[in-house]
């Protein structure tokens, strides 16, 4: 194939979508899944494949639909069962959204400790009450992340293997 072949800049947009997708796993402001699906999306309506291409969106649609419910649910749950509120997470959230463009590659991460931490100490009062609290909203983050980035590979292996195959 010639590189001003569309069916080939059509691949090479959907796998840079799908990247993209991976990469909004850790990226503020990428949404991961939608664009992993989209780059699937893409693929299926202007790549030409053959029809096993809408299987293979088919099943893109079902692990990004699937994806997007078990990341806030099983992280959402245990941290409920756990009693850490919403909105120690939403400050974590927000000071984890200003640490990563104050404080380049780790400012995340710290943002988002020292959020849930400070939330957590105001709450409950005590420093050494705030820190199992943090563990446990930085464990279901980090479970979060986890899946949100395994739904992403699926839906990247599908496309491969619809590449491939089709």
């Amino acid at each position: 194939m010639s590189v001003t072949d569309s069916e080939t800049v059509v691949s090479v947009v959907a796998a840079l979508a799908i990247l993209a997708g991976l990469a909004g796993v850790i990226v503020p402001g990428l949404p991961a899944l939608p664009l992993c699906w989209g780059g699937v999306l893409i693929w299926a309506l202007f790549g030409g494949a053959g029809g096993g291409r809408w299987l293979v969106l088919a099943a893109a649609t079902l692990v990004a639909l699937g994806g997007t419910v078990v990341k806030y649910a099983w992280p959402g749950r245990n941290l409920k069962r756990s009693g850490v509120p919403t909105s120690s997470l939403l400050a974590g959230g927000l000071l984890g959204l200003v640490g990563f463009f104050v404080v380049p590659v780790v400012g995340l991460v710290l943002g988002f400790v020292g959020g849930v931490w400070a939330a957590e100490r105001l709450r409950l009062g005590d420093a050494r009450l705030a820190w199992p609290a943090t563990k446990r909203a930085v464990a279901a983050a980090g479970l979060s992340m986890l899946l949100e980035f395994l739904a992403g590979l699926v839906i990247a292996a599908l496309w491969v293997a619809g590449l491939v195959l089709t």
